[in-house]
């Protein structure tokens, strides 16, 4: 076992989080469901620029294991990517995300909408809470705050807010709106959602091919601030294929979007504009995502921000223990720190949301992202020669949730 590590901290603001033993080898770390790793060994290269270890912490609760996949960005071989299952509504183990898309390893991603038990019969759509960016290409925009799922937000902090990494190769954290319209024949219409589970009040949203087969239903249940609000009884959809709308009906469908289709679907005051369209009525449909900071992402997922310029922000919970995944990024974006927490039950204590932040920083972090956790929270990498990645992490459930997207780490042969 590697000797223990304590690494000091100065200042009142940290919970006390000791680093009792690093560097687990990946090679038998994790089989699901076994008991953890018991001895520390040393890191292993996965590639070059990437490489898998464990920490053995002491937080608040007691101890608990962290699974840590350090990434250097400034590697002109290694990249990171969006993990996703080819459509927003939908989800799958992140293991079989990253071994269809060809990752070396990456772990979960965002929040999402993972039950509809306050709606009875709307089918829940798995699709993400946050924006999400593949490959420089928008996916979709992030719902209104009050229809999230996942921990309460900190204080200054929205559902907008992303990880990724822009066009420069640098991570950073930012804020992505959506910038929409709707083109008709009496005027411009504002859009209000983008491929997402839940459309603000009194809006139109677009669903393009990339939402997927999943009911459209869902986006007009609950209110910008209520979630378990009941589904809007005032609703409209239009399908609009090659600019022009060819059909419309009152309650919002379901099944595959062609690439040349846009369906629109209204709610409240957004319902009552698209009555107005009539069939065979050309429409314009724009889209995108605006950065807060300027940048062009080439990959962006939805979260929420634990560390600022190497500070907590304000009001981070210090109180629930949780299994929990998150993102650190170092060196001014030039690395990548995935982190995932140990499920297995002799590690369940978990760490609180300041915690992981505190976690990161000792990691070297400047800025850091909370991603989903708890039964959803895992960490895939591949061993030395593999072809396919391995569950390094124990998940909570005793097996991978399915999930709709993840940060996925790649790199040129």
């Amino acid at each position: 076992m590697a000797h223990p590590e304590q690494l000091d901290r100065t200042g009142p603001r940290r919970p006390v989080l000791a680093l009792l033993a690093s560097c687990a080898a990946l090679a038998g770390a994790a089989v699901i469901g076994a008991a953890p790793a018991g001895a520390a060994q040393a890191a292993v290269d996965i590639a070059p620029g990437v490489t898998y270890r464990t920490l053995d912490l002491t937080a608040g609760a007691g101890a608990t294991r962290v699974h840590v996949l350090d990434v250097d960005l400034s590697e002109p071989k290694v990249a990171l990517g969006l993990l996703y299952p080819g459509a927003v509504a939908a989800r799958a183990p992140v293991s079989r995300l990253a071994d269809a898309q060809g990752a070396l390893g990456g772990v979960n991603g965002d929040f999402f909408n993972i039950t509809e038990s306050q709606h009875p019969g709307v089918e829940a759509t798995g699709a993400a809470v946050g924006p999400a960016v593949t490959d420089g290409r928008a996916l979709k925009a992030a719902v209104p705050k009050g229809q999230r799922f996942g921990p309460a937000l900190p204080p200054g902090t929205s559902t907008e807010d992303v990880f990724g990494v822009a066009g420069d190769g640098r991570a950073r954290l930012d804020a992505l709106s959506l910038d929409g319209s709707v083109g008709t024949a009496e005027g411009t219409l504002p859009l209000g959602g983008f491929n997402q589970y839940a459309l603000p009040v009194g809006s139109i949203g677009a669903f393009t091919h990339e939402w997927g087969e999943v009911s459209r239903v869902r986006a007009t249940c609950g209110t910008d601030t209520d979630r378990a609000a009941p589904c809007s009884t005032d609703t409209y959809e239009v399908t609009v294929r090659d600019g022009t709308v060819v059909s419309a009906s009152d309650t919002p469908g379901s099944g595959a979007i062609g690439a040349d289709t846009t369906v629109l679907v209204g709610r409240e005051e957004g319902a009552a504009k698209l009555r107005k369209l009539a069939t065979g009525e050309a429409v314009r449909v724009a889209y995108g995502l605006k950065a807060a900071s300027g940048a062009a992402y080439r990959f962006a997922l939805g979260g929420f921000p634990v560390l600022a310029g190497g500070e907590p922000p304000a009001g981070l919970d210090d109180r629930t223990s949780a299994v929990r995944t998150a993102v650190g990024v170092a060196d001014g974006g030039r690395r990548v720190l995935l982190l995932a927490v140990d499920g297995s039950a002799a590690y369940r204590t978990g760490l609180t949301i300041a915690e992981v932040a505190d976690a990161l920083d000792d990691l070297g972090a400047t800025e850091g992202f909370g991603l989903d956790g708890g039964g959803s929270t895992t960490l895939v990498a591949r061993e030395p020669g593999s072809s396919g990645v391995t569950v390094r992490n124990h998940p909570s459930g005793g097996a991978e949730r399915p999930v709709p997207n993840g940060i996925g780490v790649f790199a040129a042969s």
